[in-house]
């Protein structure tokens, strides 16, 4: 297209002027000509077909028809009320047409005895067909119209629709657009490309998209349209993944020392999965290589994610570097420094923990060790990125659920040596390929698939409150077995108090029904003091409580493994990936385990989708599928990870096989052509250029 045109700002599109053109910034984001082109239809209504009157149905369905007016009437009705009617006719009979409001001018732009086409949603009254605020048109306009067969509908607000920018008119605008602009696109893919995966050009999807001809000239515009936005962001994360690998040089671990081989040979405390060994030499391969290591690693709860970390430290110790590992809360920090001290004795490595309550004293003991390189591994929260933190030589840093940490703590951390550390990233929440591809394009990424042996898949159960007095009943026969019970209430930010409620009334509740001396109750919420939440949690863990009552404060990391029964209350307020990490608390000792849903009758097929996955499937990444299905991508993950998912048309649930697809398409042109140089490139690079300018949108993350 011409450049300078797509540039214009929309105000000046004829049909708009100032307040339109205000309308359309503030509620559209629509600021240039370009802004419009882009500004997708989210449905269509299909206008190939001309009904007859006599094959009308009382559906609501909205339907177009060819025929006469023949006749004009006011009729009143109520007090001092009028509508206009007109009678509409055609070979098969007849029926009336009604207006509401604007007679006078509806009046007058009224043709009768000519041909038409009337368009609207028609109902039956008595046993006469009506249609209420038909749109119009003569025969002859309809034919010459842009319009197409397949009628676009975009997305709108209120205010628009409040203030008479309706979908006509925005389809008014956009036949503007087309005839002004001549429809002079540029391409911006390679021509090999459109060839091989038989792609209409850029001119035709753009014209097809706002005025297809037909379904099948529809689809082509959609799949021309979606990969190439799936396209260019894989482009830019696969680009930022390779300059990474080229210009960000690691420290070559080439050793594979006594740390490493005396831990392996002698001190593991269990066989390694097949998963786990992958997922090692995967790591020992980065970190030999000369480049800096950026790797994503996935694993469900459980799946032994901390071992394959301290294999990793190990790697680094024996290369003559230290190791740190964040974690982004207290409780969780404490609980890896509890697992890694055991595992650090049995090879005689030093290793402390910082957070925000380590006492002075210690922190300057730390501080120094950390400088004069006598500590080998720091645990941590972000209490290891203060400036007051320096370490003599960082080679690893492993960071926990790192969609926790900003960008900016993260860099910290780079900035702690002179040659940054390699990076592993650790979550037990399992991402779908899909959004894995997207949200973590430019990290390399490992996946732990399978359980340690000998860990009993927990068994999932959804019961109504109905069923309470049985549930209780279970309970106490386990806490006879000498079990521990979580039982969990759900947390909504907007209603605190609500919560807080919901958690004091079940705790009474559940005090009478478990009185003492036979039984004990801890309970832990957001409102307690840091010190108190742990007691409680202390207390929990050395089974001096029989049953833990929380919120959700204990999702992440709490290792109790004589826990053996977790029951949510309101299950159905929960999502899917949260009632998946809370199961995780449970199922970490060798006795079976049970995760009991609890929920009213009255649920959403959402609701249910969710309770029904939950008690088909313990595999995360099966779940975290269907959640992405309910949720759809922009309330994954966290939003303010979720820049990357600003699509204009691509959907990563719908458009998976083509984001697949694109990613295939945009490694194998930067293997060959990385800087994107060739002749055949000289577009691509150009829109290149401009897409990462905007790092708003397509800067996105890690």
């Amino acid at each position: 297209m011409q450049q300078n045109l797509l540039l214009t700002p929309i105000e000046f599109l004829k049909g708009v002027g100032p307040n339109r053109g205000e309308l359309l910034r503030k509620e559209l984001g629509i600021y240039k000509y370009s802004d419009l082109v882009n500004f997708f239809p989210n449905r269509y209504i299909d206008r190939t077909r001309y009904y007859k009157i006599n094959e009308l149905q009382n559906n609501g369905a909205e339907v177009q028809i060819i025929g006469k007016i023949i006749n004009i009437k006011t009729v009143e009705f109520g007090k001092n009320q009028k509508r206009l009617v007109a009678i509409f006719v055609d070979d098969t009979g007849q029926m009336e047409l009604v207006w509401f409001q604007g007679h006078k001018w509806i009046r007058e732009s009224l043709k009768v005895n000519e041909v038409c086409v009337i368009f609207g949603k028609c109902t039956s009254f008595g046993n006469m067909f009506n249609m209420a605020h038909p749109e119009i048109e003569l025969m002859a306009e309809h034919k010459q119209s842009l319009r197409s067969a397949m009628q676009p509908v975009y997305p709108s607000t209120e205010t628009l629709t409040n203030r008479g920018v309706s979908n006509k008119v925005i389809n008014k605008m956009m036949q503007q657009l087309f005839i002004e602009t001549q429809t002079l696109f540029i391409e911006t893919l390679p021509d090999y490309l459109i060839s091989e995966l038989k792609l209409i050009s850029k001119k035709e999807a753009l014209f097809n998209i706002h005025f297809p001809k037909s379904p099948e000239i529809l689809a082509k515009a959609k799949f021309r349209l979606i990969f190439e936005e799936l396209f260019f962001i894989q482009l830019q994360l696969i680009t930022k993944n390779l300059i990474q690998k080229h210009k960000i040089k690691g420290h070559p671990f080439t050793k594979v020392g006594e740390y490493f081989n005396d831990f392996y040979q002698n001190h593991l405390p269990f066989e390694l999965t097949n998963a786990q060994k992958r997922v090692i030499k995967e790591i020992r391969n980065d970190m030999g290589s000369n480049a800096q290591m950026n790797r994503l690693l996935q694993g469900d709860v459980g799946s032994g994610k901390t071992i394959v970390a301290f294999m990793s430290m190990l790697l680094a110790l024996d290369n003559g570097f230290q190791a740190c590992l964040m974690a982004p809360t207290e409780i969780l920090a404490n609980q890896h420094f509890i697992g890694l001290s055991e595992l650090a004795e049995s090879v005689n490595i030093n290793i402390r923990i910082l957070t925000g309550s380590t006492r002075i004293a210690q922190r300057r003991i730390i501080h120094e060790e950390l400088e004069n390189g006598t500590l080998d591994i720091i645990i941590g929260t972000h209490a290891l990125i203060e400036d007051k933190v320096k370490f003599k030589n960082l080679g690893l840093a492993v960071i926990d659920e790192q969609h926790r940490f900003g960008v900016e703590q993260r860099s910290k951390l780079w900035k702690k040596n002179t040659i940054p550390p390699h990076v592993l990233v650790m979550t037990a929440t399992p991402i779908p390929r899909t959004l894995a591809m997207s949200l973590y394009g430019d990290l390399d990424i490992s996946v732990i698939d399978e359980l340690p042996p000998g860990r009993k898949p927990i068994q999932t159960v959804h019961r109504f409150d109905s069923n309470r007095l049985k549930v209780w009943k279970f309970l106490r026969d386990e806490i006879a077995l000498g079990r521990q019970i979580y039982i969990v209430y759900p947390l909504i930010q907007e209603s605190e108090k609500m919560d807080y409620k919901d958690l004091m009334d079940g705790y009474e509740s559940i005090s009478r029904d478990f009185p003492l001396p036979q039984y004990s109750i801890s309970i832990l919420h957001g409102k307690m003091k840091p010190a108190d939440k742990d007691a409680e949690m202390k207390r929990f863990s050395e089974g001096k409580t029989n049953i833990m009552v929380a919120t959700t404060v204990i999702e992440v990391g709490v290792n109790v493994p004589n826990a053996s029964v977790m029951i949510i209350e309101s299950a159905e307020r929960f999502g899917l990936s949260q009632l998946h990490q809370l199961r995780g608390r449970v199922g970490r000792g060798a006795e079976q385990s049970y995760c009991i849903l609890m929920t009213s009758h009255k649920m959403s097929n959402d609701s249910k989708t969710r309770m029904e996955t939950m008690v088909r499937t313990n595999d995360g990444f099966e779940i975290a599928e269907v959640d992405l299905k309910l949720r759809g991508p922009g309330n994954l993950m966290g939003t303010q990870q979720s820049g990357v998912l600003n699509l204009q048309i691509a959907d990563l649930v719908r458009d998976r096989d083509t984001l697949a697809l694109a990613r295939n398409y945009a490694m194998k042109l930067l293997k060959e052509d990385a800087a994107m140089q060739k002749p055949e490139h000289a577009s691509l690079r150009a829109v290149y250029i401009e897409m990462t300018k905007k790092k708003n949108i397509w800067n996105y993350i890690s």
